[in-house]
């Protein structure tokens, strides 16, 4: 029974080398030459998902913004990778390849193999508007020595980060992380501080309070009461990502008159802890029905760890609190950028009844001008118009 299962092991990986370099080396590129041969359609624009099934938060706004314009055919491509199997994901790879090779600019979203694998006329722009604001955990080349990341090796001979024209990013100061982890010097990619699409939203008074509405009718309770919102990233690896959890009986018990929890998982956690229902009237999860950006409008709290979010809640100057029980595995495990410690605009914890204190105390003990001093640093290109001078570095002269 070992030995049938060590053998499936090394069968799967060598498959697996198999299928990709076949792919990625071989049949993408001949499909995406043989489709150049045709001229570029200048109305053309792909809107690329790596992960996903269905147009996610990053692409909201400059959807919309495209949509305005009655010139602009906009190509969805949806690779669904993780999800959709190896013939799925072929498929699917197949029809990117073709729509790319005559379209006149092309967003992605996250590490990319198929728009990296293909030599890419020089017509085509594309545009990598990152998923995440700001500079935290360390991903890319960055983790080429940690043990979340591959080897720079495997990383040059399947590159995922090549032929990327633009990467937009919310502040000049993070410049410098994004060049290193996507290789920016060696694929010719230009970083600039132009902000982050979906950042837009905030600042849209309409939006902000449609946002507070769809959180309330979502969870009722929340209405009459502050809400803390608890966003932990994932642990570990995409497919087995796991996730933190507060103690909810004890946020219960010494917060649960003046205040209601709401949680919010990463998308990559399948199986996230469960909460008991004698606490439904106090805290929920909404991880699968509420977008991030509503519950960061009516979020009066938020309690995180080592997630990018943080960045686009300090755009509203509110508190904000990191709950790090595990920071020298995590750091072991991704990095970060900066120092967490000098990093962090608001106090770090490592237990709960630490950060129930500090709630009780919140209005004598936050410090707003951290708040103000991180977003400065980190967030000063995102200022409501970032769409805007996004779609003219894809589509101007």
């Amino acid at each position: 029974m070992k030995i049938k299962r060590i053998f499936k092991k090394y069968y799967n990986k060598a498959a697996s080398r198999i299928y990709k370099f076949a792919t990625l080396k071989v049949i993408y590129p001949l499909v995406y030459n043989f489709h150049k041969r045709k001229p570029i359609d200048d109305k053309k624009v792909l809107l690329i998902e790596v992960r996903s099934l269905s147009l996610t938060d990053s692409y909201a706004v400059l959807d919309r913004e495209l949509k305005a314009r009655d010139d602009i055919k906009i190509s969805y491509q949806y690779l669904g990778e993780t999800i959709v199997g190896v013939f799925g994901c072929l498929k699917r790879g197949l029809a990117c390849i073709k729509e790319l090779a005559t379209a006149k600019a092309a967003f992605i979203t996250d590490a990319c193999q198929i728009t990296s694998c293909v030599n890419l006329r020089k017509e085509t722009r594309l545009i990598q508007i990152w998923h995440a604001c700001g500079a935290f955990k360390k991903f890319g080349f960055s983790t080429a020595l940690l043990k979340f990341g591959d080897s720079e090796k495997r990383m040059l001979k399947y590159p995922y980060y090549k032929n990327i024209s633009y990467i937009t990013v919310s502040s000049p100061d993070i410049v410098w992380a994004y060049e290193e982890a996507m290789n920016s010097r060696t694929f010719g990619s230009k970083v600039v501080p132009v902000g982050v699409s979906r950042t837009d939203l905030f600042f849209d008074k309409e939006f902000l309070n449609s946002a507070k509405e769809r959180v309330y009718e979502a969870f009722p309770n929340a209405r009459d009461k502050k809400v803390i919102l608890y966003a932990p990233t994932f642990r570990g690896k995409v497919r087995s990502a796991r996730t933190g959890m507060v103690d909810i009986e004890r946020f219960y018990k010494e917060l649960g008159d003046e205040y209601v929890l709401i949680i919010k998982h990463h998308p990559y956690v399948k199986n996230p802890p469960l909460i008991d229902e004698i606490y439904s009237d106090f805290a929920v999860d909404l991880s699968k029905t509420s977008d991030i950006e509503d519950l960061l409008c009516a979020a009066d709290i938020c309690i995180s760890d080592y997630s990018s979010l943080v960045f686009e809640y300090s755009l509203f100057e509110r508190p904000l609190i990191f709950f790090a029980y595990d920071i020298e595995s995590y750091n072991d495990w991704r990095g970060f950028y900066y120092d967490y410690d000098e990093l962090t605009p608001g106090p770090v914890f490592t237990t709960d009844e630490e950060i129930i204190e500090y709630i009780k105390n919140i209005d004598k003990r936050f410090d707003k001008r951290k708040i103000i001093d991180f977003r400065d640093k980190f967030m000063s290109a995102c200022d409501g118009n970032s769409t805007s001078r996004i779609i003219d570095l894809a589509l101007g002269d």
